[in-house]
């Protein structure tokens, strides 16, 4: 994924959300957890020659590397924008939420840059079955 950018949407603009830092917002839990919760929005792009996005589009975006920033992270989507998706042929919308504000800060830190995931076995797990097949993981690389 790539060209990672804040997404200002007309809905920051209400009374429902309050500003916090650039481009962060407290707002009511949509899903009823806490009290409140902090917000982010961004836009990004596919990059199908990468692994496991072969596939992505904005209607149809690819779970990895997009579970590995949420769990990198620990934010949750709150906003799938699906008319903004629906209508974009490359870009793609986001809403992020998190309980803590250093959660967005710190998945801020993606604007601008490349996120991906590399596939790696873990070569210390030595198999003794030569028919058993090596697990792979996957390294998400922030560039």
């Amino acid at each position: 994924m790539k060209n990672f950018k804040n997404y200002k949407p007309d809905k920051y603009s209400t009374e429902d959300f309050k500003e916090v830092e650039e481009g962060i917002y407290l707002t009511k839990d949509p899903y009823g957890h806490h009290e409140e919760i902090y917000v982010t929005s961004l836009s990004f792009e596919h990059e199908p020659g990468r692994y496991c996005e072969e596939e992505g589009s904005p209607r149809n975006i690819t779970q990895i590397p997009f579970e590995n920033i949420l769990d990198e992270f620990s934010v949750w989507v709150t906003d799938f924008y699906d008319d903004l998706n629906n209508n974009s042929e490359v870009t793609c919308y986001q809403e992020f939420g998190a309980f803590k504000l250093e959660n967005i800060k710190n998945l801020r830190g993606i604007i601008g840059k490349h996120v991906y995931v590399v596939p790696y076995t873990d070569e210390e797990d030595i198999i003794e079955d030569e028919d058993e097949e090596e697990e792979e993981f996957l390294e998400l690389v922030i560039e």
